[in-house]
């Protein structure tokens, strides 16, 4: 049994139904495609997946806070968090669906369209947060995003802020956010394009993602991790700034899903107790692999992966 203190995760769980074709049917008219999978998405699991398999033997219980529907893709979604040691917090509600997507794939070009489904998730309350207010007080971190309605994320940052645990909110889908949610976040991890939404700064380059952090600091926000893509992550606080280059395990294969892993990795770090950069490493580690593998849950490093990673310097 784990003496770290739980990572708990609020988010959403999409089934996510892929199709690979020459082009999208016009409407009326049925073509031909090329490939299909089911995969399992949606940013919050992705993440709380991330960091179960971050965790490993020694690290801390994962717990993930959702809502589902009482259907087959339910069973997907609980038979995935069971194989990766995730414990379910979660609320059956019979009277809609589990999340689901439509992801069409543009086949000559990798474009895609998509349609969200959010089902039951789309349904979170602040007092689905307040139910469980004893199990986000009793953790080290609580990470969200922003795929359930934004009452639920501002009511666990509250609730998570109160309690003296540490808040990671990944800004996505991006979206507009006042202050007093801003405020809440101890740790604000947007990419280039969510860091440019929330503050007007284009993002290019190193100086820019240092003004954007600069901004979202002068609001309320304890410290900004802006995620880079191949440049790596730039962290940013009241004191220092990190840069830290990507790591890299080998050819890049997808990124789907890296910045869920980052986001997961980086609470499972941080609920260790490892200092800032050590924790900006063993995230950056753990996208570096997702990156190598195709699928989004799937490609989630393990801890033994990590620590091979990091070990090679």
């Amino acid at each position: 049994m784990s003496v770290v203190k739980p990572v708990v995760v609020l988010g959403i769980f999409n089934a996510d139904a892929v199709y690979r074709a020459e082009r999208q049917p016009k409407i009326g008219e049925t073509v031909m495609g090329e490939k299909f999978k089911l995969e399992a998405g949606g940013k919050g699991s992705n993440q709380a997946v991330s960091a179960a398999r971050a965790s490993g033997e020694t690290g801390p219980e994962v717990h993930f806070i959702s809502r589902l529907g009482a259907d087959d893709f339910a069973k997907m979604a609980r038979k995935i968090w069971s194989e990766t040691g995730i414990i379910a917090d979660v609320t059956e509600d019979p009277e809609t669906h589990t999340g689901s997507a439509f992801i069409f794939i543009e086949a000559a070009t990798g474009n895609n369209a998509i349609i969200v489904c959010p089902g039951a998730a789309g349904k979170m309350t602040a007092a689905d947060l307040e139910a469980r207010a004893d199990l986000i007080g009793s953790a080290s971190v609580f990470v969200t995003q922003l795929e359930t309605p934004v009452e639920s994320v501002r009511a666990g940052l509250a609730i998570a802020r109160k309690a003296g645990v540490k808040t990671i909110l990944n800004p996505a889908p991006a979206r507009a956010l006042d202050d007093e949610l801003l405020a809440l976040c101890d740790y604000l991890t947007p990419n280039e394009s969510e860091a440019e939404l929330l503050t007007g700064i284009a993002v290019t380059d190193r100086a820019g993602a240092e003004a954007a952090a600069d901004a979202l600091m002068a609001r309320g926000v304890g410290a900004v991790v802006v995620t880079l893509g191949e440049n790596g992550v730039l962290y940013r606080d009241q004191s220092r700034t990190i840069h830290v280059p990507v790591a890299r395990a080998g050819a890049v294969a997808e990124t789907t899903g890296a910045g869920d892993s980052f986001n997961g990795a980086f609470a499972v770090a941080l609920a260790e107790g490892q200092p800032v950069e050590e924790a900006l490493r063993f995230a950056n580690a753990a996208a570096g692999i997702s990156v190598t593998r195709p699928g989004a849950s799937d490609s989630m490093a393990s801890r033994a992966e990590i620590d091979a990673l990091l070990a090679r310097g």
